[in-house]
């Protein structure tokens, strides 16, 4: 662990070295740019997944403030304004976009047309599930957003002609964030799902439908994927503020920790057995899991001072997601400096974090990201 010590100390330092230098210094902290595959078709960066990864795609659909981030505070801090994105400013896929030297990948509801898979599209959305019963009716499932994605292919087809979109489809890289609200779901508002499915069935299920979604985007020509393991939800500030409702003391909630660990090397399993039977299909596995679990148990090594409580929300932890007031909870509490904080609300990262997240999914040690590290994955 000790490189992964030295790895997460530099990015800290990285990413606060940018807050204080002007902006037309940030590019010399990133890495040098991938080369293209192909001098006529760039590498695109398409985009699935829940609120970690949604740039705003919750705003064009019919759902509930619990599942959007369109209002103030969320996005201040860099955006300047509410964007969707359920962060004070950057998400991960925001900072690979511009490790990678492309521009911010749009949502694809907001786009309205479909040849943005030639740079890249994002289809996630805050509240999604790998299981299309998560949040059903509220939110845009896995399985959704890769219909949308084969629709958005089959309209690049009639546009470019099948074998310009089928290098676009290939060259790109496929960014995913699925499986937390899975757990969460049930935790939080339904305990009793566990009592009528065994965990390892549970979580078999749920690993299951992502390795499903992963076949089918193989099939649609997609070769290069980017994957987070599960974070260590029992340590998020909401399910800190569970622990204290049932009486414990803030400890990080095992029973999500459990699932969690149950997750993340089942998962592992089955991307390595899609690398023999899939043809051309590379991987890059983030340990979203460690680095968290690491910066958590030495927070000032990791430039943060809080990890514990969210800088936005209500309640023990700031547990509560009351982040922005507008979601049943008029009265919430917001820190003074975000970029202090591992936590910006209740469950998600603040931006300081998801640069620390994104920066070793770029190229950080073998340990937290393999068998191949994201940028590699556009060079190839």
């Amino acid at each position: 662990m000790a490189n992964l010590h030295i790895q997460l100390h530099l990015v800290a330092l990285f990413f606060l070295s940018s807050l204080i230098l002007p902006s037309n210094c940030l590019p010399a902290l990133h890495p040098k740019p991938p080369v293209a595959l192909h001098p006529k078709s760039p590498v695109a960066l398409i985009v699935f997944g829940d609120s970690l990864f949604d740039p705003g795609n919750n705003n064009y659909i019919k759902t509930t403030t619990t599942f959007q981030a369109n209002f103030p505070p969320y996005g201040e801090t860099y955006f300047k304004s509410p964007t969707g994105r359920f962060t004070n400013g950057r998400t991960i896929p925001d900072f690979i976009a511009e490790f990678a030297k492309l521009s911010l990948i749009s949502p694809y509801l907001q786009t309205g047309h479909h040849e943005v898979l030639t740079k890249g599209v994002n289809f996630a959305s805050g509240g999604a599930g790998a299981l299309v019963e998560t949040n059903k009716g509220s939110v845009i499932s896995l399985h959704m957003q890769f219909n949308n994605f084969r629709e958005a292919n089959k309209q690049l087809r009639l546009k470019l002609g099948k074998r310009a979109a089928r290098r676009v489809v290939k060259n790109a890289v496929y960014l995913i964030s699925i499986g937390s609200n899975d757990y969460l779901n049930p935790l939080i508002n339904n305990p009793s799902m566990f009592k009528s499915h065994a965990p390892q069935d549970f979580v078999a299920m749920v690993v299951g439908n992502i390795t499903s979604v992963l076949k089918k985007i193989h099939r649609e020509g997609g070769r290069k994927i980017g994957i987070l393991t599960l974070g260590p939800l029992g340590c998020f500030p909401r399910l800190r503020l569970a622990n204290v409702a049932a009486g414990g003391n803030g400890e990080c909630l095992e029973q999500a920790t459990a699932l969690v660990k149950l997750h993340n090397p089942l998962l592992s399993q089955k991307l390595q057995l899609l690398q023999k039977q899939l043809k051309g299909f590379k991987y890059s596995y983030f340990d979203f899991f460690t680095v968290y679990t690491e910066t958590i148990q030495n927070p000032p090594k990791y430039g943060f001072k809080e990890v514990k409580s969210a800088c936005c929300g209500s309640g023990p932890f700031r547990g509560n997601f009351s982040c922005g007031g507008k979601r049943g909870v008029k009265e919430y509490e917001l820190c003074h400096y975000p970029k202090d904080y591992l936590f910006f609300d209740a469950e998600h990262p603040s931006e300081a974090a998801n640069f620390l997240s994104a920066r070793l999914m770029w190229g950080g040690p073998s340990n937290v990201t393999g068998p191949y590290d994201i940028r590699s994955l556009f060079m190839r």
